[in-house]
């Protein structure tokens, strides 16, 4: 299911064609939304160095070329997170298209249930098991519609 575009900054952008300029490339990303047991789900900052660094998001990665999203995302989960995720155990969830001002950016989000390893933090970068709402900010634009899409399907931790 693919979603409308999200606008990342506060102001609208200009259509590229109106501007004149060539369509800017979209980077894909795999987004892995880890879901424990307990209902709740793995949010990590971004690390120094990085655009948005210190916001909050979903792990995962760019796909390089000719990787799926599955492999892009079990391969980014390990280098950044130190863990491992059998690219069959992912399940595709949804597309978001976000135009970040330094990218266009197509979001695959997939949901993960099973992983096997201890996290670390690889990209010095912290990490927290979140549940509705969340208490961490800020939250990184394209992450947002994530914890919509949550709620709607009102996952809450179990007590």
């Amino acid at each position: 299911m693919s979603e409308p575009l999200l606008t990342a900054d506060a102001h609208l952008r200009r259509d590229d064609a109106a501007r004149g300029d060539a369509p800017r490339k979209v980077v894909d990303v795999a987004v892995g939304v880890l879901i424990g047991a307990d209902g709740r789900f793995l949010l990590t900052s971004r690390p120094e160095g990085k655009v948005y660094a210190g916001y909050w998001e979903f792990p995962g990665g760019k796909l390089e070329a000719g990787e799926s999203v599955e492999a892009a995302l079990a391969r980014e989960l390990s280098e950044e997170l130190g863990i491992a995720v059998d690219p069959a155990h992912v399940q595709r969830w949804r597309e978001q298209m976000v135009d970040y001002p330094h990218a266009l950016v197509r979001l695959h989000f997939c949901r993960l249930y099973q992983w096997q390893g201890e996290l670390q933090a690889r990209e010095g970068q912290s990490w927290v098991w979140a549940a509705l709402p969340v208490t961490v900010s800020p939250v990184l634009p394209g992450a947002l519609p994530v914890l919509r899409w949550l709620g709607e399907e009102h996952v809450p931790p179990s007590a």
